[in-house]
């Protein structure tokens, strides 16, 4: 069947972020078989398709609106479901300066199908006389020869490539359109194979010489058909679900990204992982937000490998809290640092609220050194949870205070101008980078790394995480203690949360050159234990399509929220096979404890 259609244009201009470069391309979303909708029209109209497909039918003198002759109902003619809705929207001055594509697929005898509407036409004269509004005739048209005889507001679909038509006739065609089954019995999963991408992308080539709007109809009706179609510069792309097409092709330059950043893949020696030797240090790298996609994202985007990849001990962690089926990062990272699990928004803090030992002041009393490094407000859920007993997450000025009275000999963190008038400085010797700390001799050192919060590497950041665990690491080697460090990749989750594929796949780079200096520096040091894993996933975040030779990751998302699903928890060192498996996030805990005896 040749399909009849409105459509809409849409815009979307491919933005870059970073060193990202995007094409800018036009579409027209065809709302195919328009009258079958709930509300026909203002669905389609509405939910940002301006453009309304209308087969009609002759019968007794008037048009009606159906798929077929036994559908016919006498209340839903060409002008109750399309004309007057649409003169309505003009009225009220909606959309007044979208263009408006009428296409009408005419299923019975052409010429007094097409006089019938032209006479109905003509009392419509806020359609017809509207410079943003074209009509276009489909299916059963007259003869070519005769298109110039029409009113100035008929045009046509031209179907017949290759057909000789005089200048005067063209000048009436305002779209061109082909049966896709002639070039490809693609259904839209998958990919087109080569040879249907050569005849497709021919097909294309020829009728975009004809200088008009070119359409498939008879196409498949995917996500995947949307944007091959889209990406071989097909001008109008059909679907039945207009509002799903149009949200698609908008958000993809937000969701179609390029790496601009990249980790450099550093291979362990393996000399003392899944060994039964002792733990002297711990160094655990939490990914906020950090599921298996977002690493997925990562390892394609870099070339098809990470240092997390090259790590050989794996398990799943399951992130429940105490109160709800979804964790936030308060809850979780609660229980990664006490062993317990609790409500949402608590720090430190167990289901009755009250305070709970964390393990860097249990190894604190043991004389271990401790820091944290975090690429939020050193206040944020995640590394508060470190060294913080508060029962809402949101009780800044109190997690503040427990900072200056904690015992950690190291912070790296954002949020500087919370602490201006504290005394800080008075606890910690605050330098200016996370490089002084090669050089300085006190027990207690802090950097911040913005006075507010930290900007994304897509900001430019830099390498500030990679810099500040490998200094970290220094500073507190030269303690000659054990030591735990606790390294946070802060902002995947952030992205996260504001569906920005391109931020995800930066930060979750950034966050693999960390993990790389902590790699590094537990081959140098023998008895340091790594431990990657995160407090939870965010978005529901998916990689439908991409190209790993171009550094291209196509992401999409369920949610703007923490979903449940379990997340990966990689380890590598002495014991590293212990964190094997699936268990719930607050036995990392117990496990950890039980190696530094």
């Amino acid at each position: 069947m040749k399909k009849s259609f409105l459509f809409i244009s849409l815009f979307l201009s491919f933005f870059g972020a970073g060193n990202q470069l995007y094409s800018q391309n036009i579409f027209k979303i065809h709302s195919h078989n328009d009258y079958n909708q709930t509300i026909p029209f203002w669905d389609a109209y509405s939910n940002g398709a301006s453009s309304i497909e209308a087969d009609i039918f002759l019968r007794d003198n008037n048009l009606y609106v159906a798929h077929d002759q036994q559908n016919i109902t006498d209340s839903r003619t060409i002008e109750s479901l399309y004309l007057k809705p649409l003169e309505t929207a003009l009225n009220m001055k909606y959309k007044k300066e979208q263009q408006l594509f009428l296409l009408i697929d005419i299923k019975t005898d052409a010429e007094p199908t097409l006089n019938k509407l032209i006479s109905i036409l003509k009392k419509y004269k806020t359609i017809t006389e509207n410079q943003n509004i074209k009509i276009i005739i489909s299916g059963n048209r007259p003869n070519s020869d005769t298109y110039s005889k029409y009113p100035d507001f008929i045009n046509f679909d031209f179907q017949e490539l290759g057909k000789t038509i005089s200048k005067e006739n063209w000048e009436k065609v305002a779209t061109v359109s082909v049966d896709f089954k002639n070039y490809s019995k693609w259904n839209g999963l998958g990919r087109l194979t080569e040879d249907d991408y050569e005849r497709v992308s021919s097909i294309i080539s020829k009728a975009k010489a004809s200088n008009k709007p070119f359409r498939f109809w008879g196409a498949p009706d995917t996500k995947s058909a949307w944007k091959a179609f889209s990406e071989l510069g097909v001008d109008i792309i059909n679907t039945d679900k207009p509002y799903n097409c149009v949200h698609y092709l908008e958000t993809l330059p937000n969701r179609l990204v390029t790496a601009s950043n990249f980790s450099k893949v550093y291979t362990p020696t393996y000399k003392t992982d899944q060994k039964d030797l002792p733990v002297k240090n711990v160094i655990l790298l939490i990914g906020d937000g950090n599921g298996l996609s977002q690493i997925s994202s990562a390892v394609l985007a870099n070339s098809g490998a990470l240092s997390v990849t090259q790590l050989k001990s794996i398990g799943f962690i399951k992130t429940q809290s105490a109160d709800d089926f979804t964790t936030d990062s308060a809850a979780a990272g609660t229980a990664l640092a006490t062993g317990q699990k609790t409500n949402n928004r608590a720090i430190g803090t167990d289901s009755l609220r009250k305070p709970i030992p964390n393990i860097l002041e249990i190894l604190q009393s043991r004389k271990f050194s401790t820091g944290v490094i975090t690429t939020d407000e050193i206040t944020g859920a995640t590394p508060a949870s470190f060294y913080a007993h508060r029962e809402e997450r949101s009780d800044t000025e109190g997690i503040s205070k427990d900072l200056l009275s904690s015992k950690l000999n190291l912070f790296v963190g954002g949020g500087g101008a919370t602490f201006k008038n504290t005394a800080l400085d008075s606890k910690f010797k605050l330098l200016p980078s996370v490089k002084d700390m090669q050089t300085v001799n006190q027990d207690a050192v802090g950097v911040f790394i913005s006075q507010s919060r930290v900007p994304s590497v897509l900001e430019g950041r830099g390498e500030v995480l990679a810099e500040a665990t490998k200094y970290s690491l220094e500073f507190l080697n030269k303690k000659n203690n054990s030591f735990f460090l606790m390294v946070e990749g802060a902002q995947i989750d952030s992205f996260g949360h504001v569906n920005n594929a391109a931020g995800i796949v930066a930060e979750t780079i950034d966050f693999d050159t960390a993990i790389t200096q902590a790699l590094m520096f537990a081959d140098k040091n023998e008895g340091t234990l790594v431990i990657v894993t995160a407090d939870h996933e965010t978005s529901g975040f998916a990689i439908p399509q991409g190209n790993v030779k171009k550094h291209k990751i196509e992401g999409d998302f369920i949610t703007n929220d923490h979903t449940a699903t379990m997340v990966p928890i990689f380890s590598y060192g002495p014991h590293s096979q212990d964190f094997q498996g699936v268990y719930e996030n607050n036995e990392v805990f117990n496990k950890i404890l039980s190696l530094l005896k």
